[in-house]
């Protein structure tokens, strides 16, 4: 469904991700683990068309997106929830999950939709009418995941899904993922996380410094001795 060859993407003389490949297929979960700075929110910003690229290119569908706008690979089916998750604060949950749904015209579709989210996120549909910046860091990130399925994806790309949250709403989140995945949805997830991410995922990708070190099935890499010792503190 997507891939990415040779990725390299530059901010000024500093190059962030240094001819990166990778591969996602249709109804996988792939994770994409690394530390701060290894340029996972780059590799993701790159393929969502928000950075231009300084080579290589990023295929989606059979289809070069490589320099194609971001509203329109929005268009293509990849929906991106971004780190922090940057949500609109002074708008209420409805009205958020409404602009997740800006590209569908048809009102009957946007009320399916919205009912399944309600139905994924049983505490947005209590809280849709409260101001979403109200809202606790894991119901903020249910509504900008929520937010994001509006637009029907083919493609879910999660950036940090767990960032800031308490073990157990990390577990909720997670199990949400899963959830979302077995109803049809491909996902790439980039975690600082890597036992929850690695335990989620089909197979994962190592980067470190803007290149990748290991690719392989997730459940390999939570027993390889590099990425214990590294990640996962064992």
């Amino acid at each position: 469904m997507l891939k990415v060859e040779n990725l390299a993407t530059n901010y000024g003389s500093i190059k962030a991700l240094k001819g990166v490949s990778i591969e996602v297929n249709a109804g996988e979960i792939v994770a994409l683990i690394g530390a701060n700075g290894a340029g996972k929110t780059t590799l993701m910003k790159t393929i969502t068309g928000l950075i231009a690229p300084a080579g290589g290119s990023v295929t989606f569908c059979g289809r070069n997106i490589t320099k194609i706008p971001a509203h329109l690979i929005v268009q293509a089916g990849i929906s991106l929830v971004p780190e922090g998750r940057r949500i609109f604060p002074r708008m209420t949950v409805l009205e958020n999950l409404e602009l997740g749904a800006y590209l569908n015209k048809q009102a009957k579709e946007t009320a399916s939709d919205l009912e399944r989210m309600y139905h994924l996120f049983p505490k947005l549909k209590e809280r849709r009418h409260q101001i979403a910046g109200t809202l606790s860091g894991g119901e903020q990130q249910m509504l900008a995941i929520g937010r994001a399925l509006m637009s029907r994806p083919k493609l879910l790309l999660l950036d940090e899904p767990s960032m800031g949250l308490a073990p157990i709403i990390v577990e909720e989140i997670f199990k949400i993922i899963k959830d979302i995945n077995q109803s049809g949805t491909t996902v790439l997830l980039v975690e600082q996380n890597a036992h929850m991410a690695l335990s989620t995922a089909d197979k994962g990708y190592v980067l470190e410094t803007g290149t990748l070190v290991l690719a392989d099935r997730a459940e390999n890499l939570l027993t390889n001795d590099e990425v214990r010792k590294a990640y996962l503190g064992q």
